[in-house]
């Protein structure tokens, strides 16, 4: 409790920092809903003509991609439009329980993925693996690239080539100078937004998210959308759910951004820190609980000390002249939300302890090839956070507020800090963020699901998703932290959204799962194998 009660102070701390700036439109967004209204209906006439994916060469023949057409900006929906891809996968009709039995197709299952910046496009392909089979026999899975992601008129924000730079450094309580020198470099990424987006840069924002999922509804000729959002995609689907109710047969909300408008998003940024404090302990706990396998003490306390002494040794000789500290802290931090990561980091951190960096190398160095891709996934998260509310404009109050985050959240908060600063600088008008509320029989129900140890989006999101969507109900996942249930490996998780959407069978208002099994260590020379995300 005395991490949610630092957050919710320093929050109120910020409350009055918080530049009011001019919204991009009124309350209620008539001039876009009166846009959306007829891009949707444009796309209902004009369908996706939907064939070969582009890379068809390296995906599986069902799987079939396509295009919609929407507005750049809603509010003038006959002026520039840009492309969204979308790819499909047919529901299979064949109940893997059953053999040949066939079983009546649902619809479309149309899911929005995290980030901002991730693409949903391979969403599809999810129906492959055991645990979606029975879904996939009933839904046509639908998966797009939100705007500004991959070929859906994708944004920059800094030559790609520069984006990989090799080792950096990690500090946990950073001196003046460097602070200097993250903030020059917050400032050019923003200007560097603002020259490569130009004026289009104000229109990549989570509203307008939300209304493009209603222009892909109408394109698959759903009057009604069956949805999933995962991580940030909870939060456009919030949204779609306060501004398109009518359109909503059955929504899961999986792993839940917290989407009181007062959050949106430095306060969720300041939550974030103590949350991946804790999945931190959490797994430095099990790495000393198999101190029999790594080597690196029995205790939390001395898997950090361990930590440390990698981290101050890649300060000094980076490993392979390619990883440093800051590519160590980026490696155990994707640990945190995931736990089928946690045996591989640790027989990689033990193994260059013991003098083999290889290990490390291999999962921790930065390949050229995917820098286009990882630069334009930043530039959308970047865009869209910082579009999408006010910010404090004045470095001062970043500083305040984190550094005294810092002394009990060391391992992300400053991290946070420089993935965020650019919303400092930003360029570009911010919108209101819209108070997210379905009143009794506004809504259909819909299915929240979280885990109780979550780091990346804290368990506090979905108990207010929860209070703020009349007939929603919650399942939880107790004392566990992995990112993302759907599918994954807790049965009973699995089995409340299966009957939530085949059979539209919802438990009690709150329904808790225990936890799903932890992972098993891998002794150094073998392969850790976890769920691929």
């Amino acid at each position: 409790m005395r991490a949610a009660l630092l957050c919710s102070a320093a929050g109120s701390l910020l409350l009055s920092t918080l530049t009011a700036a001019p919204a991009t439109e009124d309350r209620t967004g008539a001039a876009e809903m009166r846009g959306t209204a007829v891009a949707a209906a444009r796309a209902k006439a004009a369908g996706v003509d939907f064939g070969p994916c582009p890379d068809a060469q390296d995906l599986p023949g069902r799987m079939q991609c396509g295009t919609v057409s929407v507005p750049l900006d809603y509010a003038r929906p006959d002026g520039k439009r840009i492309e969204l891809s979308v790819s499909r996968a047919r529901a299979t009709r064949k109940d893997p329980r059953r053999g040949a039995h066939t079983v009546p197709r649902q619809g479309a299952l149309l899911y929005s993925p995290g980030g901002p910046g991730a693409t949903g496009l391979y969403f599809p392909l999810i129906g492959l693996l055991p645990e979606w089979k029975r879904i996939a026999a009933a839904y046509d899975l639908v998966g797009y690239a939100p705007r500004g992601v991959g070929r859906s008129a994708p944004l920059s924000c800094t030559d790609p080539k520069r984006f990989f730079n090799g080792p950096s450094p990690a500090p946990t309580h950073p001196s003046e100078a460097y602070k200097r020198e993250r903030v020059a470099q917050a400032k050019a990424y923003a200007r560097g937004c603002a020259e490569r987006a130009g004026d289009a840069l104000r229109h990549y924002h989570s509203l307008n998210n939300a209304r493009d999922l209603d222009v892909v509804r109408a394109a698959l000729g759903e009057e009604r959308l069956t949805f999933m959002g995962s991580s940030y995609g909870t939060y456009p689907a919030a949204l779609y759910a306060t501004l398109f109710p009518a359109h909503v047969r059955r929504m899961v909300f999986d792993s839940v951004v917290h989407p009181d408008p007062a959050r949106i998003w430095y306060r969720n940024s300041l939550a974030q820190s103590p949350a991946f404090e804790r999945r931190w302990a959490d797994f430095r706990a099990w790495i000393a609980r198999h101190d029999d396998v790594y080597g690196l003490g029995g205790t939390a306390w001395e898997v950090l000390r361990g930590y440390e002494r990698a981290s101050a040794k890649l300060a000094a000789e980076p490993a392979g002249g390619k990883v440093g500290p800051g590519q160590l802290q980026g490696a155990f931090l994707q640990a945190g939300y995931y736990d089928d990561q946690w045996p591989h980091r640790a027989h990689a951190l033990s193994a260059y302890l013991k003098g083999d960096a290889k290990p490390l190398v291999e999962q921790m160095e930065q390949h050229p090839e995917a820098a286009v891709e990882a630069e334009n996934s930043r530039a959308v998260y970047v865009a869209v956070e910082c579009n999408d509310a006010p910010w404090p404009t004045d470095f001062r109050v970043w500083d305040r507020d984190n550094t005294r985050l810092a002394r009990v959240a060391p391992f992300e908060t400053w991290h946070n800090v420089w993935t965020n600063l650019p919303c400092a600088y930003w360029r570009v008008p911010r919108q209101r963020p819209l108070d997210v509320a379905a009143g009794p029989g506004e809504l259909p129900p819909t299915l929240i699901l979280a885990a109780e140890r979550d780091a990346a989006t804290p368990y506090e999101g979905a108990l207010e998703l929860h209070d703020r969507l009349a007939g929603s109900v919650l399942v939880t996942e107790r004392d566990a932290g992995t990112h993302g249930l759907a599918g994954g490996p807790n049965a009973c998780v699995n089995g409340h959204m299966e009957a939530y959407l085949l059979q539209g069978r919802l438990p009690g208002r709150h329904a808790e799962c225990a936890p799903h099994a932890e992972p098993k260590p891998t002794a150094p020379g073998s392969r850790a194998v976890g769920r691929s995300r």
